[in-house]
């Protein structure tokens, strides 16, 4: 079992990179039954979408 600070490295790492197998299954797990660490992805998801979705203008 990884910690909500390793399942929140795996959940950054995952925007940039695809994560290996064991990655994926030890996040989902963490996941499965950490409910802070479902929220902090959600954050990382609506920001990802809130950023691809600015009009950048400079």
């Amino acid at each position: 079992m990884i910690s909500c600070k390793n399942a929140t490295e795996l959940m950054s790492q995952k925007l940039d990179r695809r994560l290996s197998l064991g990655e994926r299954l030890r996040l989902r797990l963490h996941l499965f039954i950490c409910i802070g660490c479902r929220n902090t992805l959600k954050q990382f998801r609506f920001l990802r979408e809130a950023v691809r979705r600015h009009p950048w203008k400079f």
